[in-house]
């Protein structure tokens, strides 16, 4: 299983305490083609309260929206979860002395909220790969990004929903994305995996340079800002692991890139900046027992997607961090596995955002309580309760939050 989706799935079948295997393997001359991936669906009903204001849902990056003016905001949906349903073709074969492949994916969404309309779909991986197992393997194309992207793996809510549960027509919810790391996302790269020396490896990378996101609002104060990005982005990720009684790992990423010809209507040529940031993570298991910790730390990074909430209105670049724990206890002889978890997201004000005192979020946290239970080798059944909370700093406005309970399941293949 070399492929990103194949880790993810094999990251969510450990969770579930279940066997990880191959999908669909078909000889085809000289290739050996494989089709894998998952189908999955959950009953989710998602409550806001805590705020009888409507204030408390308008902060810009806010992920929890309190009750409106009339108290009520609660909604239902069956959609899929943080992991969309995935169809993904891989192949592979060995020539020259090099190991060469490719994969490509769609991900179906389910969930439509009117009549005449149909689901989205999106195309996540397009890439090819070659290598060798003395010296590393290259890539080049769409694949997941390599910052954070060991956190969203070890996050429990792959399997389920996390926060974002009221999204009625998207193809995926957040789970812990925004609530303890930001979204690894899918990147246009060219990147080196290096080969595993005793349990040690990395994996570098050169991406697309992206513009600032206007995901949750680009006007967060009186001047809406412009990035022209021309740089490209830089990634790193080192990772150690180990078997044993007690196993694990522990692994540490950066991420870097230049931000050219930010303007806004304050000043017309800010000049450039960058936006960079760390993360470190650990996991350890044993007798059954799962731990793991994750810490980011970053700025101009943005909070929950990157360069998402950045900058503010001169262009200055706003500071966050955050993280999550996470613990969990797999049932002997049934596979069950129990978990909870923390995370938080901060952003930071800048003294301009403070001066017009701007309704920004401060910070999202999530708590997640959740139960995994493989019915099958590839069929699991979810049920997860969130509770997720938004902040902001401005004055006057209150706390938005919203419970969240999920039921539902998830078969690979």
């Amino acid at each position: 299983m070399k492929t990103t989706i194949k880790l993810a799935v094999a990251s969510a079948l450990v969770a579930a305490a279940s066997s990880a295997n191959a999908g669909i393997v078909i000889p085809a001359g000289d290739w050996t083609l494989d089709i894998s991936g998952n189908v999955n669906a959950y009953y989710s009903y998602n409550s806001g309260e805590n705020s009888k204001s409507p204030n408390a849902s308008t902060s810009v990056g806010a992920l929890a929206g309190g009750r409106n003016a009339a108290g009520e905001n609660n909604s239902t949906t069956i959609t899929t979860g943080l992991l969309p349903s995935f169809l993904s073709v891989s192949g592979k074969t060995r020539q020259n002395d090099l190991d060469v492949g490719f994969t490509i994916s769609i991900q179906p969404g389910i969930a439509t909220n009117n009549s005449l309309s149909s689901a989205g779909q999106e195309n996540r991986q397009s890439f090819l790969t070659f290598g060798d197992k003395s010296w590393g393997t290259i890539k080049a194309g769409r694949d997941l990004g390599i910052f954070a992207s060991t956190a969203i793996l070890s996050d429990m809510t792959l399997l389920g929903v996390g926060a974002g549960g009221a999204n009625r027509t998207g193809t995926t919810t957040l789970g812990g994305i925004g609530t303890g790391y930001l979204y690894a996302d899918w990147k246009s790269q060219i990147s080196y995996a290096s080969p595993n020396w005793n349990g040690f490896s990395f994996a570098v990378g050169v991406t697309q340079p992206w513009q600032t996101t206007g995901t949750f609002g680009t006007f967060v104060d009186i001047t809406p800002v412009n990035v022209t990005t021309k740089s490209p982005g830089f990634e790193g990720q080192a990772t150690y692991e180990w078997a044993g009684d007690v196993a694990g790992k522990v692994w540490a990423g950066f991420i870097y890139q230049k931000l050219d010809d930010v303007s806004t209507l304050v000043v017309p040529d800010a000049g450039s900046t960058s936006a960079r940031g760390f993360d470190v993570g650990a996991n350890v298991n044993v007798a059954g027992f799962g731990l793991t910790g994750y810490y980011y730390d970053g700025k101009g990074l943005g909070t929950t997607g990157f360069l998402n909430l950045a900058l503010d209105g001169a262009g200055n670049r706003r500071d966050s961090n955050g993280g999550y724990v996470q613990a969990t206890y797999t049932v002997p002889g049934v596979g069950t596995k129990l978990g909870v978890a923390y995370g938080v997201s901060k952003l930071d004000r800048t003294s301009r955002d403070k001066f017009y005192d701007v309704d920004l979020v401060s910070e999202n946290n999530r708590w997640t309580v959740g139960a995994y239970h493989p019915l099958t080798k590839h069929l699991n059944l979810v049920a997860e309760y969130n509770r997720i909370e938004s902040q902001s700093d401005a004055s006057g406005v209150k706390n938005a939050s919203a419970d969240n309970v999920s039921l539902g399941a998830i078969l690979f293949f």
